[in-house]
């Protein structure tokens, strides 16, 4: 049965020129990035945290913190590989966005009691349903668009504001009434928020028809396309024939690689939390002295061997397809690489930049410059509330009649979150001296992106726009920018001396300026270069890429403090300065062969 999408009807009942629920999944998607960057910017602040004192925490080193958030954020990216699959083969999206959104809203209703065991139980809960939520929001929206592929970019456009701002009143908010009401009330209003979004998209199904549901079963198919490329026959010609051919089916050996390759990197993903923290360790030292070398750890060698193992795969699969095919995919895995150093370096906004917010950065106010930022902070807040309503006006003026009952949840949602930004903004007009609090920072890099995107976009709409690889190179030099500033900002100050703020204000938009030249690129590119048959399989490549930039993020962001006490903190910012330079400088050079193995894409 054709879906609502093949109707042009389905546009009847539009929102700013889209269906009514492209509003729904921009709503969800909103709602579960405020609850997911509001409990993440709170994190690594309530583990680092006195035991004692107005709001105490969990009194752990920044090490302990990275090892425990360094887990976190790997599986973040590696649960949602097998969240897609589950769904495409029997649940279908819409289940899996459902079963997502509550196993979170468990986890963060979890969190807000105060034990160690309901922390990693809570977080456990956020893994698994991040799993399911995160690939299939995106799922639905493709699925939606399949028939009027003319208007995906612009809805996707809209739906990535929705993710923007979810992020940036989840960290302002969350933020604040930790700081003001303690560290679990702020994972309490990401419960809250998560809970009335999954409500109100599962009280939405009738604005979806059949669009995300259980996927139907088809007949096998055993035709064999022929894979070798035919004389005369273009590129792009060759990948549109074979593209939907049989597949290059998994042998037996590749299962097994595959089976110990994942067992690998999930006690890899483990390892720092129960080695760091616990200290487990999975696998007996090794005594190397024989080969003039000191003791390692048995789980380094491991890891070493997987990876290994891991690319000997990744090869043996790639051999097996024709020319054209198998440079395009090595293009992507070149890209995935220098993916790695980006997200290494941007998330220590997740670790150590909330901890150099807390501990190093003046972020006193007051008399005139408290004036000016509650002026400012004002705006922020408001400007953004009111268009966000006034969208809320427009969908439920077109779909009142047919799903009522959503639109009174985002009704009820939208003062609640209204209520708790007038009260944040009241209470800082009424004081004489204010402190900024560390998390209100984190909500820069939202911002940026919505006031600098369309910008961006147009550059790359003209005739400036450069090459991937170029763009690439962009982004990791311009984010390296923003440590560079800390670095120097950060330079020669002692114990009890602070950084001006204006220093990591300036870190954060160039951060911002390199995530939007790095990161709509990838994704982009993987979807342009990889067959059909082969999308899923490097969409968890690129994901993998992601989750590992994500736990040496974590890992190296917990070194702060020991890095700083040896050397000093204007020497752990180079480290993120210095890398991702090179990396950009490399990926650049790699400029003339990236556009052979591309074979025309642009």
């Amino acid at each position: 049965m054709a879906t609502e999408t093949a109707n042009p009807d389905f546009f009847k009942s539009n929102v700013l020129g889209h269906p009514a629920g492209l509003f729904v999944l921009f709503f969800t998607e909103m709602w579960e990035r405020f609850s997911f960057y509001g409990m993440r910017v709170l994190l690594v602040l309530f583990l680092t945290a006195a035991l004692s004192g107005n709001n105490p925490g969990m009194g752990w080193s920044a090490e302990h913190a990275g090892a425990l958030y360094s887990t976190y954020a790997m599986l973040l990216y590696i649960t949602p590989i097998f969240g897609g699959i589950i769904a495409d083969r029997f649940i279908g999206y819409r289940w899996a966005v459902v079963i997502g959104s509550i196993v979170m809203t468990m986890g963060h209703v979890i969190m807000f009691f105060d034990s160690e065991i309901a922390l990693y139980f809570g977080l456990g809960c956020l893994v698994i349903g991040t799993g399911f939520f995160k690939p299939n929001m995106t799922s639905i929206l493709s699925e939606m668009y399949k028939s009027f592929p003319e208007k995906k970019d612009g809805a996707y456009t809209i739906f990535y504001m929705g993710v923007n701002a979810g992020a940036f009143f989840g960290m302002m908010l969350c933020g604040y009434l930790a700081r003001e009401m303690g560290w679990h009330y702020g994972f309490g209003l990401a419960a809250v928020f998560m809970g009335l979004g999954t409500l109100q998209f599962w009280l939405a199904k009738p604005l979806f028809g059949n669009i995300g549901d259980v996927p139907k079963k088809e007949a096998n198919t055993t035709n064999v396309v022929d894979l070798t490329k035919k004389e005369g026959e273009s590129d792009d010609d060759y990948v549109e024939r074979v593209k939907d051919g049989k597949r290059n089916h998994f042998t037996t050996l590749d299962y097994i690689l595959i089976g110990f390759t994942t067992i690998v990197g999930l006690l890899f993903a483990f390892d720092a939390p129960l080695y760091v923290i616990g200290g487990i360790d999975f696998l007996p030292t090794v005594d190397l002295s024989s080969l003039g070398f000191d003791t390692v750890r048995g789980m380094y060698l491991l890891v070493i061997l997987g990876l290994f193992i891991f690319i000997g795969l990744i090869i043996s699969r790639l051999i097996r397809y024709e020319k054209v095919i198998r440079d395009r995919m090595i293009a992507v895995i070149i890209f995935a690489f220098f993916t790695i150093f980006f997200w290494m370096s941007f998330e220590q906004a997740a670790s150590s930049l909330v901890l150099f917010a807390r501990d190093s950065v003046d972020r006193s106010l007051e008399g005139t410059s408290l004036t000016i930022f509650n002026i400012v902070n004002t705006l922020l807040t408001v400007v953004p509330l009111l268009f966000i309503s006034w969208v809320l006006y427009l969908l439920a003026k077109q779909t009142w009649n047919k799903a009522a009952t959503t639109n009174i949840v985002l009704i009820i949602t939208f003062l609640g979150v209204w209520a708790v930004a007038l009260w944040m903004l009241y209470n800082e007009f009424t004081k004489e001296a204010s402190e900024i609090d560390p998390t209100w920072f984190s909500i820069l890099n939202s911002f940026f992106i919505i006031a600098f995107a369309s910008s961006v976009s147009k550059i790359w709409d003209s005739k400036f726009n450069p090459p991937a690889a170029v763009k690439y190179g962009m982004g990791l030099i311009i984010m390296a920018i923003g440590f560079g500033l800390l670095a120097y900002g950060s330079h020669g100050i002692t114990e009890g001396i602070k950084v001006s703020m204006i220093w990591l204000i300036l870190a954060y938009l160039f951060h911002t300026l390199g995530e939007l030249c790095l990161s709509p690129v990838g994704l982009s590119y993987v979807s342009k270069l990889v067959p059909a048959r082969m999308i899923a399989f490097m969409f968890g490549m690129w994901y993998l890429a992601i989750a590992i930039g994500n736990k040496l993020a974590a890992l190296l962001g917990g070194q702060i403090d020991n890095i700083t006490q040896q050397y000093s903190l204007s020497t752990f910012f180079l480290i993120f300065t210095v890398v991702p330079i090179a990396a950009g400088l490399l990926v650049m050079m790699l400029n003339p062969v990236l556009k052979k193995l591309m074979h025309g894409v642009k």
